[in-house]
């Protein structure tokens, strides 16, 4: 703005006026300032998270190949090293993963690159792909012509069978304008390696889903013609845990749309490598109850049993929560999540009584469990409001009666005996036992995440251990995203070889419709 030559000609009015100009002028260069100083600020906070994390990472890789290449320890079996060497692999190829997401484009691009991969065998069925472009036509008006090709190959496999993918790219130049075009490389999970998707999901599923370790796989894929290293499958399966995470992530976030949850916990066993031993992890699920039109389960592995993992999942969820009577779950119940007590859990503890014991008082409660459990049958059919009514004319007068005879049965027996403590079980806990007939959304018992905790039961006696923390975690991603799919009657090989195949080229802010309960698959006549 220029500011006249004299001042003192101007008018008490084009004073005022210049000066609430100057003003305004004033502030919105504060504004701008303050903009400017708060941007750099989120930079600098920008760039010192990456360069912590980017230290972490590092400081990480060094431990692992100390692992990798220093002494082994002798009190592990064949079978534990070979277990743990791949989670070792897989680890360290999610690492450097998610380096690559950290680091500047240009550091990136410096990186090393990898050795030249040995030629797929020559007897294997190939399969040819032709990309060209959509028109040929030069912007100068010339047809182009067709002058060679670029050739890339990719493994593929179905069960017993490798077979490979041919990607050829044709090259068409206009030869007045001499300019070159390609059709664009399709976009893989694993950009310069030898998997598909469906090699991956392969891996991935009979791993996860089927419990095979990798060094098993390994002997598999011999079988099958084709040699791959378990330090590759455990490269590969370390890459696409780090970018499978955000569909775990948002699927996480959805479950705790939830108003009412499943949580359960179950111990595995996890390899401390520097001391080649293994202690007491613990991996958590959680699930929306079987009323939801959410059908999806979150696996959370950690290193302990402490509460406060469970209360970090459930951070800011305020709902009501079914669960055991673990001690590590009550701190929520102080910050808004109510607490929904599991038929199952007490019921259970007057059938061990009787069938161990032959205990005649535990004998007793058991008709009154099988009653409303009855009614619960008759109720599953139901929507909320009607399984509301049922359970306040059919199962509250069972509920009571078994109330009153649980005290009663509690004064005559001795203090401490195992009856005394079956007793004392559902009494503690009587209104979070009940609050189901309060709500028709709200299970009878934990019965249902139970279920979800299953094939990590089964998985157990296959890999006998997490061989790291970030090797439960993924296990924990992955299997998430298997089971969740299981669950919405999908078959786990063709959900997760879809989601591969798209994930690469997919708009990070519609992740959501890649997950299990919204997923459908790709239309195969396009």
């Amino acid at each position: 703005m220029d500011l006249p030559a004299d001042l003192n000609a101007l008018s008490p009015e084009q004073l005022r006026a210049l000066a609430t100009q100057l003003i305004a002028r004033v502030e919105d260069r504060d504004r701008e300032i303050e903009e400017k100083t708060r941007e750099v600020g989120e930079k600098e906070r920008e760039l010192r998270y990456r360069q912590t994390r980017i230290d972490q990472l590092t400081h990480e890789i060094s431990i692992l190949r100390r692992y990798q290449f220093g002494r082994r320890s002798e009190q592990l079996s064949s079978d534990q090293m070979n277990l743990l060497d791949e989670a070792i692999d897989a680890d360290l190829a999610a690492i450097e993963v998610e380096l690559e997401q950290l680091q500047p484009q240009a550091a990136a691009e410096s990186l090393p690159q990898q050795p030249k991969r040995a030629a797929l065998p020559a007897q294997l069925p190939r399969t040819e792909i032709r990309h060209e472009p959509e028109s040929t036509a030069c912007q100068c008006g010339c047809e182009r012509v067709r002058i060679g090709e670029d050739i890339s190959e990719k493994l593929d496999y179905t069960p017993g069978v490798f077979t490979v993918e041919r990607h050829i790219r044709g090259k068409w130049v206009c030869r007045n304008c001499e300019t070159l075009i390609q059709a664009a490389v399709p976009a893989h999970i694993i950009d310069k390696g030898i998997p598909t998707a469906g090699l991956l999901a392969s891996v991935l599923v009979a791993k996860y889903a089927d419990h095979l370790p990798l060094y098993r796989q390994e002997q598999i894929f011999a079988r099958a013609g084709v040699a791959i290293p378990r330090s590759t499958l455990g490269a590969w399966v370390g890459t696409c845990g780090v970018q499978l995470q955000p569909l775990v992530d948002a699927l996480h976030e959805e479950i705790l749309q939830q108003g009412v949850l499943h949580a359960d916990e179950t111990p595995v066993q996890m390899l401390s490598p520097g001391k080649g031993k293994t202690h007491r992890a613990y991996l958590w699920a959680y699930t929306p109850t079987l009323y939801s039109e959410l059908r999806a389960v979150v696996y959370d592995f950690a290193d302990s049993r402490a509460g406060e993992h469970a209360r970090a999942f459930l951070a800011g969820w305020q709902g009501k929560l079914v669960c055991d009577d673990y001690s590590g779950y009550k701190a929520g119940f102080h910050q808004g999540i109510t607490e929904i007590g599991c038929a199952a859990h007490a019921r259970r503890k007057f059938f061990d009584l009787h069938t161990n014991h032959t205990s005649q008082i535990a004998a007793q409660a058991l008709p009154f469990f099988a009653a409303l459990y009855d009614i619960e049958r008759d109720a599953a059919v139901l929507q909320a409001e009607e399984r509301h009514k049922l359970r306040q004319s059919r199962a509250k007068p069972v509920c009571d009666a078994l109330h009153e005879w649980m005290m009663a049965q509690r004064k005559l027996v001795s203090e401490g005996s195992a009856i005394a403590k079956a007793l004392d079980y559902s009494l503690k806990r009587w209104d979070a036992l009940t609050r189901y007939l309060d709500d028709g959304h709200v299970p009878i018992d934990n019965n249902w995440v139970e279920n979800q905790i299953r094939p990590w039961a089964i998985g157990r006696s296959n890999w006998l251990f997490a061989g790291s923390l970030r090797a439960g975690q993924r296990a924990a991603a992955i299997m998430s995203l298997l089971r969740s799919a299981q669950l919405n009657g999908h078959e786990p090989h063709a959900y997760l070889k879809d989601v591969l195949t798209r994930l690469p080229s997919h708009q990070a802010n519609d992740i959501a419709a890649l997950l299990p309960h919204r997923w459908q698959p790709a239309d195969p006549t396009r």
